[in-house]
């Protein structure tokens, strides 16, 4: 059974930094393409920076050159770190991986809220 676990969440100051991390268990990490999404309230869930299975990795525009993503794949586990943070990227978080025959995986998510 495979398990996403998100933790690191909190609430900060704008321009303060959090790291989430998210652990996965059940699935071969090192071969899955791992994905952060965030949701905020009365908003679509939106996706946020993926990192491929070579390290390759995308951001949407919102977040580039603030937000870094990265994976230990020693400890099935990868990571959103977020620096400069604005009142704008308040949302619940969820990490997210592809599953067997087209399924995907979700963590539960991790709520992060930033103040102005």
């Amino acid at each position: 059974q495979a398990q996403l676990v998100e933790s690191g969440g909190g609430l900060v100051q704008a321009g303060g930094s959090l790291r989430l991390s998210c652990a996965a268990s059940g699935i071969t990490f090192s071969t899955n393409p791992m994905r952060w999404y965030r949701q905020a309230p009365g908003k679509q869930r939106e996706l946020v920076a993926v990192i491929a299975r070579d390290g390759s990795t995308w951001y949407v525009n919102s977040v580039k050159g603030r937000f870094t993503i990265s994976r230990d794949n020693t400890k099935n586990t990868v990571y959103l770190q977020m620096i400069s943070l604005k009142p704008e990227d308040t949302a619940v978080y969820y990490c997210n991986t592809d599953g067997p025959r087209g399924s995907t995986y979700w963590g539960q998510g991790t709520q992060v809220t930033v103040s102005s």
